[in-house]
Order: structure tokens, then C-alpha cells, then sequence
């Protein structure tokens, strides 16, 4: 299965290769064999041996007796004579022992093949051996064959397994070495029902340990193991040869200690760095620096995970010094100067990707935005932060780096701006794909189905034969090699051959991947950490009633939490039980790799796991991404752009907080179902539909207008709204407009000058102007007739006229004054641009 088979990088979620993203292999980042090696040392082959140091008689003797006789005379005699010509060549090299005149004589280093010129050459010389090539080479072949299973001579591993080696190797070794060794591991590689050709491949790989390093089965080590797994990588492209199945299949038998790695695939994997090799990944050239990043992530490791220690180390040493070094060689302060900090922060918010041109000819360098960019800067404002902090206490240590931060507050704003816009993406990601979730649903439903009734066909159809299921007829394919646990089937008129057990396998993991992630929201790590200890029966003190809930294992935020399992989510968990069971009943141990950790976690019995190479292996997060993209793919869904629709695990989960909230949850019963530490996140993961705004607010409405009297919402009759539009033809006076409520009355008798109501228009200024006159002949008459209380009422109306008049005056200047707006204009040959404005003086830049 190609995606249940993940990458050689990333195998059962083996860290990506350590040079990734611009980092280089340095020595104290050591390849993951080397540190195993330390770990497990392989065995060290003596200089002399018993066997090696007896004599040209004693092993001729020795080796024409059983179990090294030959199953014919003509090949027991072409054996001897090999031997004879072997041995008679060694006797003319240095040494005390046939190892010792093997490794004079140059063969080892010659690697197999290449190295029986040599015999054949002084053969000739001498008058010895066939005269024909070919069967001196022959001879002489079957001769060091039997040199090897006497163990006379022990070639090094890389003479091994280079090409050439003979085949018959390994059934020679078993026959003539350890036979039930050998027995014991071929029963267990047949219980395994692995291919034919893997099997016997383990058991060549064991016999070469054995030809190498002397002794049995049972005397083989994990550092054995391990050398031989380095050697191959080294001489052999193709990847079958390099198959750890041998080491699978010793450690089955027991061969192998309790403190061997509990799977082959962890002989590849790093685990964690140090913090020292964390930064060297880098080659920081200013050592001064370099040892003040690895003690500031050693102040941080005990407070973090590894995985955020590991893109810490990536942010402070990659992205930030390690640039700042090759834009600016020789620095080696913290001290950025203003124009070196302002470019380091335009250089980080783009990087360049690599994509291959529209023909696929060849590939080009696009600059693109960084998203992240901005956690990235605020994690190297932390860094300067925290130095400052720590100086208090440990002057002697952090004091000499404290320097100003390069990161300004202006910076933090554009952080909660960067917030903002990815909420924004997310919400649009999960408005474009709800509407489309039922039809991926349907998908991967159907296909699972479709290929399950075409496997079941072909196994009941005969090889050669055709067979029809729905609309696809194929024809069940004969195989010439074993082909174990395998249907092929081909199209007849294009015969093109598909692997029928490949492709259910394909559509039934990905519909229970698609499943359980719509139906309970989880990440997509806390996913393939379901196991069959993750079901707990709750029953209910009132009555009685059992309800099923699914334990989800602590991940991003170290919080158990338990889920409901809906009927739904029941029948999907009860398929994958099903299927993964062995016969006995019971879910396999599988022993998964935290590639977030870099650890190796227990054997566990996980739900997502299947059966490949002999062993039971993880389901993990990277094989759940492409099984989502080539199921996306078969569907033929786009999103708004036209471009292929792509669904990751995590838009499961925003669209399941969405769905749930928008069907009634409440928000901080989603938050615990989600297993969020603030409900902030969880209703940041809600996406608001513009739908769903526009009833709320309608509904808002509706209670508002439940609350005031019903006639208000009546249809006005013809009369109550001419009375309406007369209110305002009654509010015109002869210094302007009355700006009371309609159906309201004046509550000034009409004292219009008097009243703050009054708009006045400035078009009936003259009249205004003929009251405050009128007013103060009528003061001083009043005034001299001794009118006392009649001058106090004329004298606050002549001032609320004057003030009426003030404000036709003011509304007057406004409508006539220009104002000023300081547009821009054509500078001088500099480009630089002037301003008329008057708050500018001279030619000063704008």
C-alpha cells in the first residue's frame, strides 16, 4: 500500500532526514545507525580462530566430510578441486592463518566478484585449474563457499553483500552451520505468510551475519544487525535489499535480547538531539553565539517539549543567526544595527519554494510569503527578552548579551494583525468545505464498498479468467512468483495490472480515517492513537443505561478527555476492530513512533495499524494526509479557485466544532469535547456564516418588536399618513424649520425665538434682524414708563434673537469657507512632493 507504506523518511513517522530545510550533516549530528552503533557495538571479528589456523590437509580432510559433501560426485569433485586451487593460492600470500593471508592477499578489499581474477590469474601462471575461464571462475567460487561455511575465512560484510555473492549461500550456512536456526526462523517467516522472496532474502541477510562474524544464529547481536543495515544502505540501490525483515524475524524467535529496539524501523530513526547537536545542524561560525543558543535552549528544554525545542533551535539558529551570518559575515553581536535588523525582517517574511514549470521539464525558484512569519519574530523577541530577564539573576552568564530587542512593538501589532488574517483563512477553509463534506463522505463510502465487492470477486475467479463488478469488468492475473496475501487483476483492453488487496485496503482505511475524524473532532495524532483499551462503558445512575464513551489519549495539551460514541462512530470502530483482529481474537501490539518526541512509544493495541512485512504497523499521521489526497482526488472536487480541493485531518475537526456549535452545543461543552484550554480557541475554530448572522439578527428583531405595543406595526391608514407628511409642512416657520418630534407638542407656547428647537435659516436673516430692533424699541418704551417686569421678558427674548442670529451667521460662514485640504503637487527634479498646506512651512517634504 503505497500510502499505508509511508515514505523511507518518514516510516512509521520517522523524523524527516536531518539536513532538511538548509541543515547539514555535521559530526556531532550523527546518522541514527552511527548512534545505535554506540549504543548496540557489533561484534568483533577475532584475528584467529581455531578453524583458520589448521592446516591445507587438516581442512581438505575436514571439509570433504558431512554436512559439507556436495548431493553429486561431479559437483562434490568440482567443490574439492576449488578448494585445492583457493588454498594453494592463500599459501602463497603472508600470514599466520587463512584470515590473515585472505585480508594480504587484497580479495576482501577487491569486493565479491571482482576478487576471483585474482586466483584465476595466478592459476594461469602457474599451470593450475581449468583452462576455461568460466569454469575456473566456477570452481574457484564453489571452493571459497566451502572455505566460508567451514568458517576457515570470514569476508567482511562488504564483500558480502556486494553483487555477485552466491546465491546458494545462505542454504549452505543453514545446512552446514545451524540448521534448526535456520528451521526456526523459516517456520516463523512462513506464520508470518510474507512474500517468498522477503523470506528468503532475511534468510540470506542472517547467513551473511553468520559467514562475517562466525558462531550461530543464537549468537547474533542487534549491533550485528545494525552494521550489516548501515553497509547495505551504502552499496545497494535497490531498496529490497535492504529490507530489515531479517532483523524481524531474529527478533520473533527470541534471538535477540528484551533491550533490542522493538522494531526494525527504529534502527533508522534518530530520537532526540541534544541540545548541542540541535544547533550544530547549522554551522554557526561565531562559536560565542553558538554556545549561547545551546545554553538558552538548555534553560528552556526542561519547561518544553522536545518538539518545540526542536523549532526553537530551527528559528533562533536557522532562520535568525545562521542568516544574519550569511548576509553579514564576521558578526558576532546581538547588537543588530537598524538597517541589518530591517532586513533580516523583510528577508524572513518570504521564502523561496521550488515548484516545477507547466510542461514538468524542469524545476524553478518562486519567492512566496511566509505565513508563519511573524511566529517566528516573536519567538526571537523572546529570546532577547528573556536574556534581558535572566541578567537580574545571573548577571555573569547573560549579562554581556543583553542588547535592544530588534523586534519593536510595531512588530507585535502586526502579530495580532497575522492572527487575524489566518482566522479569517480558516473560517473561509471551513465555509468551503461543510457543503462538501457530505459529498466526500459519499466518496470514500462508495469506493470502499466498490473495491471490497472487486477484491471478493477475483478471489472467487480463476487466474486468467474474467470477471464484472458494477460497471468495471477485469481479468484475475496469473502470477509467476510468489505473491503472497496479493490479487492482481489487469483491464483487458489496456492490460494494465492493478492490486486489487492494495486498493481495498486504500478505500477502507481512508473511510474509517474519514469517519472518526467527522464524528469526533480529534487531532489527527490523538487519531492513530486509538487503541482497543480506548472504550469505557459509563453507566448512568439514574437508569441504568450504558453509554459508550471513547478515551482520548493526552497530545497537544496533556488533557484526557472522554468523547460519546454516536451509534455511527460505533459501527465504524466496530469494522476497524473487525478487521485488524487476529485469529485468536485479540488486537495485535503494534509499536508506534512519536515523531513529534522522536521516541519509540510501548507496544500498544492501536486501531489504526495493518499488516506489512511480516509485522504489525502503525496507521500514522503523514499515511492519513495522502490517503485524504487521493481519495480528494478521485472525487474531482475544486474549491472557489477552480484548483483541486484538498482536505487535511485538522478541517475535520474545525468543521465538527462549527457544525456542533451551529446545531446547539454550547460553546464551553464544545471546549471540553474539543479538549481546549480556553474557549476562545474553540469559537475561534467556529466559522460564523454569513446565513446564520442574518437569522440571528432577524430573530433579535422579532423579540424587540414582541416587546412594544402590536399597534405600532399596523398598516397606516390614508389619513394618519397625510396627517404624517403635514406634521412636516406645519414645522415651517418664518425664521426657519421646528425640529420637534412628530405627534408632538410645542412645549414652548410658540416661543419660537425663545426655543432651542428652532433651526434657523440664515435666507430670513433681515427679518431676524427686524425682531431684535422691534425688541429694543419695545425695552426702552417699557423702560420709560417704568414697565419693570415687562423689560426682564423682552430682554431674554432679544438675547435668545441675537443668539438665533449668531447661529445664521455661523451656518453662513461654513457654507461659504474653503477649505484647505493640502493636496499634493508636482515637486522638483528630486521627487520629492510640497504641500499648500497652511500647517506646513516652506517646501517641507509631506
Amino acid at each position: 500500500m503505497r500510502h499505508l507504506e509511508q515514505p523511507r523518511e518518514m516510516a512509521g513517522g520517522v523524523e524527516p532526514p536531518l539536513y532538511y530545510q538548509g541543515a547539514r550533516p555535521t559530526a556531532t549530528a550523527p546518522a541514527p545507525s552511527v548512534v545505535l552503533l554506540e549504543r548496540f557495538p557489533p561484534r568483533v571479528v577475532p584475528a584467529t580462530w581455531a578453524m583458520t589456523r589448521r592446516s591445507a590437509q587438516q581442512l581438505a580432510i575436514r571439509l570433504a566430510a558431512a554436512p559439507f559433501t556436495a548431493a553429486s560426485a561431479s559437483l562434490q569433485q568440482d567443490r574439492r578441486r576449488g578448494l585445492d586451487l583457493v588454498l594453494a593460492w592463500l599459501g602463497q600470500q603472508p600470514g599466520d592463518s587463512w584470515q590473515e593471508r585472505w585480508i594480504a592477499s587484497g580479495a576482501d578489499a577487491e569486493g565479491n566478484g571482482a576478487w576471483r581474477e585474482l586466483p584465476a590469474r595466478w592459476a594461469s601462471s602457474v599451470g593450475q585449474g581449468p583452462t576455461n575461464a568460466e569454469h575456473a571462475w566456477l570452481m574457484i567460487g564453489r571452493g571459497m563457499l566451502l572455505l566460508i561455511c567451514g568458517d576457515v575465512i570470514r569476508p567482511s560484510l562488504g564483500w558480502l553483500v556486494t553483487p555477485g555473492t552466491a546465491r546458494n549461500l545462505s542454504a549452505e550456512i543453514a545446512r552446514t552451520r545451524d540448521p534448526e536456526g535456520f528451521a526456526s526462523l523459516a517456520a516463523v517467516g512462513q506464520a508470518d505468510v510474507v512474500n517468498a522472496h522477503t523470506l528468503q532474502l532475511a534468510l540470506r541477510r542472517v547467513a551473511t551475519i553468520l559467514a562475517a562474524k562466525g558462531g550461530l544464529v543464537s549468537d547474533i547481536r542487534v549491533g550485528d544487525c545494525l552494521e550489516l543495515l548501515r553497509i547495505a544502505d551504502d552499496l545497494q540501490a535497490n531498496k529490497a535489499a535492504t529490507s530489515p525483515y531479517f532483523y524481524q524475524l531474529l527478533r520473533s524467535t527470541g534471538v535477540l535480547d528484551g533491550g533490542a529496539p522493538p522494531t526494525a524501523r527504529a534502527l533508522k530513526t534518530q530520537g532526540q538531539l541534544a541540545c548541542e547537536q540541535l544547533i550544530d545542524r547549522y554551522d554557526i561560525q561565531c562559536g560565542p553565539v553558538r554556545d549561547l543558543l545551546v545554553d538558552y535552549l538548555k534553560e528552556r528544554q526542561p519547561a518544553i517539549d522536545y518538539a518545540t525545542l526542536h523549532k526553537l533551535s530551527y528559528t533562533l539558529a536557522r532562520l535568525f543567526w545562521r542568516d544574519l551570518e550569511l548576509h553579514h559575515p564576521g558578526i558576532d553581536s546581538l547588537q543588530l544595527p537598524a538597517e541589518v535588523a530591517t532586513g533580516w525582517k523583510q528577508r524572513i517574511a518570504t521564502k523561496t519554494t521550488r515548484t516545477r514549470t507547466a510542461d514538468g521539464t524542469s524545476l524553478v525558484e518562486v519567492a512566496a510569503p511566509r505565513i508563519n512569519a511573524v511566529d517566528h519574530m516573536m519567538m526571537v523577541r523572546a529570546f532577547y527578552l528573556d536574556l534581558t530577564q535572566w541578567a537580574t539573576d545571573d548577571p555573569a552568564r547573560w549579562g554581556p548579551w543583553v542588547a535592544p530587542c530588534p523586534i519593536r512593538d510595531t512588530d507585535v501589532a502586526q502579530h495580532k494583525k497575522a492572527r487575524s488574517r489566518r482566522k479569517s483563512r480558516m473560517d473561509q477553509r471551513t465555509r468551503e468545505r461543510l457543503p462538501i463534506l457530505p459529498v466526500l463522505v459519499a466518496a470514500v463510502d462508495t469506493e470502499r464498498k466498490a473495491t471490497s465487492e472487486r477484491l471478493h470477486a477475483a478471489r472467487a475467479t480463476d487466474p486468467g479468467r474474467l470477471f464484472t463488478t458494477g460497471n468495471v469488468t477485469l481479468r484475475r492475473a496469473k502470477t509467476t512468483h510468489a505473491s503472497v496475501g496479493r490479487i492482481w487483476a489487469e483491464d483487458p483492453t489496456s492490460s494494465r495490472r492493478r492490486d486489487l488487496g492494495h486498493e481495498e485496503h486504500q478505500a477502507f482505511w481512508t473511510w474509517a480515517a474519514v469517519e472518526v475524524l467527522r464524528h469526533t473532532g480529534v487531532r489527527v495524532e490523538e487519531l492513530t492513537e486509538l487503541s482497543h483499551h480506548s472504550f469505557i462503558n459509563y453507566k448512568l445512575p439514574t437508569t441504568g443505561e450504558l453509554i459508550p464513551l471513547l478515551q482520548i489519549a493526552p497530545s497537544k495539551t496533556d488533557t484526557e478527555r472522554l468523547v460519546v460514541i454516536s451509534p455511527e462512530l460505533a459501527d465504524v470502530l466496530s469494522a476497524v476492530i473487525c478487521r485488524i483482529r487476529d485469529d485468536d481474537g485479540a488486537v495485535p501490539l503494534v509499536v508506534a513512533y512519536d515523531y513529534h518526541e522522536r521516541v519509540w512509544n510501548p507496544p500498544m493495541p492501536l486501531l489504526f495499524q495493518r499488516r506489512y512485512a511480516g509485522e504489525h504497523r502503525p496507521i500514522g499521521g503523514p499515511a492519513v494526509r495522502g490517503l485524504l489526497n487521493d481519495a480528494l482526488a478521485g472525487t474531482g472536487l475544486t474549491d472557489n479557485h477552480g484548483k483541486p480541493l484538498r482536505f487535511v485531518p485538522h478541517d475535520f475537526r474545525r468543521l465538527f466544532i462549527t457544525d456542533a456549535v451551529m446545531n446547539g452545543m454550547p460553546p464551553h461543552i464544545a471546549q471540553l469535547v474539543a479538549g481546549h484550554r480556553d474557549i476562545g480557541v474553540t469559537m475561534g475554530y467556529k466559522a460564523i456564516y454569513p446565513e446564520e448572522a442574518i437569522n440571528a439578527h432577524r430573530a433579535f428583531i422579532a423579540r424587540r418588536r414582541s416587546l412594544r405595543p402590536a399597534e405600532e406595526y399596523r398598516t397606516p391608514t390614508d389619513e394618519e399618513w397625510d396627517e404624517f407628511l403635514g406634521h412636516f409642512q406645519r414645522r415651517k416657520l418664518s425664521l426657519g424649520t421646528c425640529g420637534r418630534s412628530y405627534n408632538t407638542p410645542c412645549i414652548h407656547e410658540h416661543a419660537c425665538i425663545r426655543c432651542p428647537l428652532l433651526r434657523p435659516d440664515p435666507a430670513h436673516r433681515g427679518r431676524l434682524v427686524e425682531i431684535c430692533d422691534n425688541l429694543a424699541v419695545r425695552i426702552d418704551e417699557a423702560q420709560r414708563h417704568g414697565w419693570i417686569g415687562e423689560v426682564d421678558g423682552l430682554n431674554v427674548s432679544l438675547a435668545a434673537a441675537k443668539h438665533k442670529l449668531a447661529q445664521m451667521d455661523d451656518i453662513t460662514t461654513r457654507r461659504h469657507t474653503i477649505v484647505p485640504l493640502g493636496l499634493p503637487r508636482l515637486g522638483d527634479l528630486t521627487g520629492r512632493t510640497t504641500t499648500t498646506d497652511p500647517l506646513h512651512s516652506g517646501n517641507e517634504p509631506s
